[in-house]
């Protein structure tokens, strides 16, 4: 039996600089992620021990259907554990809890700085899956934007196309899309709600069968979730945002799966928030034999608590995840190729 290793070295070894009775918590008297590293359960260690010796013996694991029952038990496991875990309160300076979450991401493999926005970008490496992780500190709330393909409802546009295009440093795909219709003409439209510069594009959809919105605020402020009445969202002023299936974790804790979603490796872009109120923007390749070969959103969503994530969203994925930084495209889109779509999410520089 194996489990993402990165998360259980993490959890049973004592953290850079602390005591073997280190917390992870979390700034302004918010509840915390807290686990008191003594009192981790005998099985955490065993599964930890299992792991590494997979990796030291096997590396890449290709799984067979058993292994993968195995590990989708084990997954299901330990979210109901991180689900169930209480968590203490305590206060910790910014500059500390900074690099409680640098301490986890490692040392990053680029950056940016200005007056706007401080960007760190990190490469992930996990047993059966890589990506790309940017940690984004918004000063300035408007270097967050959401831009449709060429600016153009309807038309689609690679994610360096639009970083290219709009003066970007940092961009990912955004939401889902479908096609249509109308007069005549092939059209593609965003799935669900779409905001940009705090305004709704086209009318209002409620929020079904999982769907869920994710975006920033004017302040700067990770908004999300499902939304059944358009007062409800522009309630909470979205500065820009895009939606898709499904929310992943809320206030610290692992969220149900959609049953159609469950145990399926795929490539993945996540949106989602420290308790810094930094971002955190994710793509995870798949579908790529030697490289990357996806990940469960179980997996997902244990490696992003494990990573100190209060709140994150599942945006659009397979061949539509992309992740450039400086107009490079930095990870390997499944299709073999960038596959362009109806919304991307840029960070201005």
């Amino acid at each position: 039996m194996w489990i993402i290793n990165a998360f259980f070295a993490a959890l049973l070894l004592p953290l850079a600089g602390l005591a073997a009775g280190a917390y992870l918590a979390l700034h302004d008297g918010a509840a915390e992620m807290a686990l008191p590293l003594e009192k981790l359960e005998p099985a955490l260690a065993a599964v930890k021990k299992d792991a590494l010796a997979l990796e030291r013996n096997i590396g890449f694991i290709r799984e067979t259907a058993e292994e993968q029952r195995r590990r989708y038990r084990e997954q299901d496991r330990i979210l109901a554990e991180l689900a169930g875990k209480s968590y203490s309160q305590k206060k910790l300076s910014d500059e500390i809890y900074e690099q409680l979450i640098l301490d986890r991401l490692g040392p990053p493999i680029g950056e940016h700085r200005s007056e706007r926005v401080e960007i760190k970008v990190f490469e992930l490496r996990e047993l059966g899956y890589r990506g790309y992780i940017a940690k984004v500190k918004l000063l300035d709330p408007t270097a967050f934007k959401v831009v449709l393909g060429r600016d153009t409802l309807g038309e689609r546009e690679t994610t360096s196309a639009a970083v290219q295009r709009t003066g970007a440093v940092l961009g990912i795909n955004g939401g889902g899309f479908y096609r249509t219709v109308r007069d005549g003409k092939e059209r593609m439209l965003p799935t669900g709600n779409t905001v940009i510069d705090g305004r709704l594009v086209g009318r209002f959809s409620p929020s079904h069968n999982g769907l869920a919105f994710a975006g920033v605020d004017s302040t700067g402020e990770l908004v999300g979730g499902a939304f059944y009445e358009k007062d409800s969202l522009m309630r909470l002023k979205p500065l820009a945002g895009v939606s898709f299936i499904p929310a992943l974790i809320k206030n610290r804790r692992p969220l149900p799966i959609p049953e159609k979603w469950q145990h399926q490796k795929h490539p993945r872009t996540i949106l989602g928030e420290y308790g810094n109120d930094d971002l955190i923007m994710m793509v995870v390749d798949g579908r790529r034999a030697g490289w990357s070969s996806g990940v469960t959103l179980e997996d997902l969503q244990i490696k992003l608590i494990h990573l100190g994530v209060i709140e994150a969203y599942n945006l659009d994925g397979g061949g539509s995840s992309t992740f450039v930084f400086k107009d490079k495209v930095l990870n390997r889109p499944s299709d073999g190729r960038e596959r362009p779509v109806v919304t991307n999410i840029v960070i201005m520089p």
